[in-house]
């Protein structure tokens, strides 16, 4: 089993992101630009030392890129950590057929490499941005049909994924998490504003310390335990009560109890989908099988 990321659906190289600086913010076109990644979703391009430049690979993730520029800039002043929010608007042209943008370049490796030398701290970091992102969601707010569901909508798709890794995980034991997981309740409050992909490789670290969130293409509405997975997937379990905590969050108030257990199945199926992509050259694959074996150690929890 091999992993490939989706075809781009365009070229994107040197000479097209100089060209449409040239013509869309020729101020900045003089600057050293240097690619620095191409990903899932998105190619990726260092500005001079300051800034960074994000296109999309794909018209399916082009939509995502114009929620990011609609709705970062409102989210963003009132998160304690910083996020990618639009500096300057890209728009189609130069042969390029989609938006694009202009950020900040933010210093650090994704936490999956580096990872963050005090883990409570981070632990404590990461719950403070949570609950100020978890808010009530506006009506017109993005959903996705992959984050913004419940959590059992993903059964379907956690068998898919078990049938193609054959005997690559534990079926018996994941399916009897699982089971055990799925029939929490709903969640019942309003739709609240999520990241919608916060895993490792999203959490930048700088000097060891947590220092940028990235990549809200997934932002959108939905259930907050959807983002509380993570604690299954960058955390050890000593210091997964203290980003909950940090989040406002309390095992003492029912609802926030069935909140955990929602997030440990998020975890679970997530972690089990990203191996499902591929083990060979997949950058997160190590981090799915982290997350599976997290997930289905400390039994009830």
């Amino acid at each position: 089993m091999r992993f490939t990321r989706p075809a781009a659906e365009v070229s994107i190289d040197i000479p097209l992101v100089r060209a449409l600086l040239l013509d869309q913010h020729p101020d900045l076109a003089d600057l050293p630009l240097t690619q620095v990644d191409e990903g899932w979703d998105n190619a990726v391009f260092r500005l001079g030392d300051e800034l960074a430049i994000r296109l999309p690979r794909r018209s399916a993730t082009a939509a995502l890129m114009e929620n990011e520029q609609r709705w970062l800039p409102q989210l963003a002043p009132r998160l304690p950590l910083p996020v990618p929010a639009p500096v300057r608007l890209g728009r189609p042209g130069s042969g390029f057929p989609w938006p694009w943008v202009i950020v900040r370049w933010f210093p650090g490796m994704a936490s999956c490499t580096a990872p963050p030398f005090d883990l409570r701290a981070a632990a404590i970091a990461l719950g403070g941005f949570l609950r100020a992102l978890h808010q009530p969601a506006p009506a017109d707010a993005p959903r996705s049909p992959w984050r913004s569901i419940p959590l059992d909508a993903r059964t379907v798709r956690l068998h898919e994924h078990l049938d193609q890794l054959h005997d690559t995980v534990n079926r018996e034991r994941i399916l009897a998490l699982w089971d055990r997981l799925v029939v929490t309740p709903r969640w019942s409050g309003p739709p609240m504003w999520i990241h919608g992909d916060l895993h490792p490789a999203n959490l930048l670290i700088d000097h060891g310390t947590l220092s940028a969130v990235i990549d809200f293409g997934d932002m959108s509405s939905g259930d907050p335990a959807t983002d509380f997975a993570v604690m299954w997937m960058l955390l050890p379990s000593e210091h997964r009560q203290t980003l909950f905590a940090a989040a406002g969050r309390n095992r003492s108030n029912p609802a926030d109890e069935q909140m955990w257990h929602r997030a440990r199945g998020w975890a679970l199926s997530i972690g089990v989908a990203v191996v499902a992509l591929g083990q060979h050259g997949n950058p997160l694959a190590e981090v799915g099988k982290k997350t599976i074996a997290c997930a289905l150690a400390g039994g009830p929890e």
